[in-house]
C-alpha cells in the first residue's frame, strides 16, 4: 500500500499544506492549515468505485489505466 503524507508549511505570509510539489491555498494559522491537511488525508482514504481514468505523467505522456477504487492509500499529516 502506498502512503500519502501532507506536510504543513509557511507559505506566502501564513500556512499551507503541500504534497509533493503541489501546495495548497494559504491559510491564516498553522491550526487551520493542520485541519484542511486532516481532511484532505482523510479523503485519500476513502474507498471510491472502479474507473477508467486518464492522466498526464511528468513527462508529458497520456496515459490511459483502470484505477481501482478499493485501492487507496494511507494518508497522514506532519507538521
Amino acid at each position: 500500500m502506498s502512503q500519502v503524507t501532507y506536510e504543513v508549511i509557511e507559505h506566502d505570509g501564513g500556512w499551507a499544506y503541500k504534497m509533493g510539489s503541489t501546495i495548497s491555498e494559504t491559510y491564516p494559522t498553522k491550526d487551520l492549515a493542520h485541519a484542511a491537511a486532516a481532511r484532505a488525508a482523510g479523503e485519500q482514504k476513502a474507498p471510491g468505485e472502479d474507473e477508467a481514468i486518464a492522466y498526464e505523467d511528468s513527462s508529458g505522456e497520456w496515459r490511459e489505466e483502470e484505477a481501482r477504487g478499493g485501492d487507496r492509500p494511507e494518508a497522514g499529516v506532519k507538521d
